[in-house]
């Protein structure tokens, strides 16, 4: 191929200013923002997204440190979490006061993992005992209790396109609890195992959230599970090992990637391709599960093409007005 390169970034980044003492940074997955928190919102918040539309800035009261902040779908309702016991709201809808509402979680002694929504008016609390499903009501400033659910959770993901929750639980987290949200009401899906290329004697937490990602590919959900290079296991390198996650019946291990390396991974889908990204070769492999073999109930898959490194992006740098000329700085990933 005459092309060096497969894949590239967008030629409009979202640019921010970085985390610092007094810049706290957060990206909220589902709504693609990224929030830039100055001063506890005293001094600003800076709300961006992919497009300048869904650019917005606005302060807000220093009430603690901001530990999650995301805005329901269409911007209409903020969620601020600065505590492990509540989240605090505040209206962005025209013509409605913009004064904060609070609401605790129901379990008592139970610690806020994060919250998600659901929709422009509802929201899950995730707890470390369980979670809590919620309508809020803006013109109200209250919420009301849809449904929970009690279960032990060392850690959570979320799947915005689908509305999916999954859960971590037993002592090595490779036990995951799906819910689907749809509507106003909470579905409990099939839980399922992860399998773990080594199991710790004594139990302790083994299976983190960075070695699982959800995504739905070429219309099914699946969870993707990073599985490390084992070496006690006579294993060439790493694989991500894929789980399809119906929205009835059993979830099954349904293909997996051979990486053929070791090393720090990160995951993209892109046109229902597979991306991983190697970090220390610096270089992206690419997956296509569409093609497997008609009849096996796990498909291997290799990549489709060799390594490439991402197509490098030029950001020129803002200097101050008495440099004669911006030096641009080139990315490689």
């Amino acid at each position: 191929m005459a092309e060096e390169h497969y894949l590239e970034l967008s030629e409009n980044p979202v640019q921010f200013e970085h985390a610092s003492s007094v810049n706290n940074v957060f990206f909220d997955e589902a709504n693609k923002q990224v929030f830039a928190v100055r001063s506890g919102g005293a001094t600003g918040v800076v709300v961006k997204g992919p497009d300048d539309k869904s650019s917005v800035a606005f302060r807000m009261d220093d009430k603690g440190e901001v530990k999650c902040i995301k805005f329901s779908i269409g911007n209409k309702i903020l969620a601020v979490q600065r505590t492990s016991k509540s989240v605090d709201f505040i209206n962005f809808i025209p013509d409605y006061p913009h004064t904060e509402f609070t609401q605790e979680c129901k379990t008592k002694n139970a610690s806020v993992l994060g919250f998600c929504w659901t929709s422009w008016n509802e929201i899950v609390f995730i707890t470390d005992q369980g979670i809590e499903f919620y309508q809020v009501f803006p013109d109200k400033r209250s919420l009301k209790l849809l449904k929970s659910q009690s279960i032990n959770v060392n850690w959570y993901q979320y799947c915005p396109e689908t509305a999916v929750i999954l859960l971590s639980t037993t002592v090595q987290g490779n036990v995951l609890q799906p819910f689907a949200f749809r509507n106003g009401t909470m579905t409990k899906m099939t839980k399922f195992e992860i399998e773990l290329p080594v199991v710790p004697k004594p139990a302790k937490l083994t299976l983190s959230e960075r070695d699982i990602a959800m995504a739905t590919i070429y219309g099914q959900l699946y969870v993707m599970y990073l599985k490390h290079h084992s070496r006690t296991a006579n294993s060439p390198g790493a694989e991500v090992v894929l789980y399809h996650l119906p929205r009835e019946g059993a979830c099954k291990k349904s293909h997996v990637l051979k990486l053929n390396t070791t090393g720090k991974f990160a995951l993209n889908i892109v046109d229902n391709l597979i991306v991983v990204h190697h970090q220390s070769s610096q270089t992206s492999l690419i997956f296509d599960i569409r093609l497997k073999e008609p009849d096996c109930a796990v498909n291997t898959h290799q990549p489709v093409l060799p390594a490439r490194s991402i197509h490098p992006y030029r950001i020129p740098l803002k200097v101050p007005a008495s440099s004669s000329s911006s030096q641009p700085k080139s990315l490689s990933e």
